[in-house]
């Protein structure tokens, strides 16, 4: 496929990889792999699912700062076994209470994948779940950020349109397309989860955000 086949909101995707600094593409390629890898060091230290703790980090990221996220993540697990759920429950976070309560449901024994998901009951922390657990493989987390970049333009949170079902699946389907040509014309082999988070790095470096 050549450039010029490209859609126009997949050449937007594009344009904003090729702005993207090679730290920067070492960073985003290297950011979900790296949660991964936090979820796990917290799943070990309590003997837990490695798909209870990503869940409870994608239920506690609305509004919070990846930093805090993690630390508030391993808070509430810390509280929720060595004491109770009131304990895991009064914890304080940077994300709304009705998150919290999500999160600490999905430290009850015996939740499945599935049961994760159901808990979880949103389609960007869902997909932010996907991205941490690494299935399936090729999702894509579609925030404000990403669809401004789809977009071809800095938009504000207040900005970025309701994304319903539709709308989402045409992004994640256009982030899909871009990184197929992207590893086709690179020789690389990058996932769509790294393309978006490559150009969400370099997204927030040039605007600011």
């Amino acid at each position: 496929m050549r450039f010029s086949e490209l859609s126009p909101q997949q050449g937007n995707i594009v344009a904003k990889f090729t702005l993207a600094t090679t730290q920067e593409i070492v960073t985003g390629k290297q950011w979900y792999l790296d949660a991964h890898k936090i979820a796990g060091r917290i799943a070990s230290m309590y003997e837990i699912h490695h798909a209870q703790v990503a869940a409870v980090i994608a239920a506690l990221s609305p509004n919070n700062k990846w930093e805090r996220n993690c630390q508030d993540a391993e808070n509430i697990i810390c509280a929720y076994y060595h004491g109770t759920v009131d304990d895991a429950l009064a914890v304080k976070v940077c994300t709304y209470k009705a998150n919290k309560i999500k999160a600490v449901k999905c430290l009850a024994k015996g939740m499945g994948y599935d049961d994760l998901k159901n808990v979880l009951n949103g389609p960007k922390v869902i997909e932010f779940f996907h991205c941490i657990v690494g299935v399936p493989h090729r999702d894509v987390c579609i925030d404000g950020h990403a669809y401004s970049i789809w977009y071809g333009e800095r938009l504000t949170m207040k900005e970025v349109p309701n994304i319903g079902k539709k709308l989402r699946e045409r992004i994640k389907e256009d982030y899909v397309t871009v990184t197929d040509w992207i590893n086709e014309e690179l020789d690389t082999s990058f996932e769509p989860s790294q393309i978006q988070a490559i150009t969400w790095v370099a997204h927030r470096r040039i605007y600011g955000v």
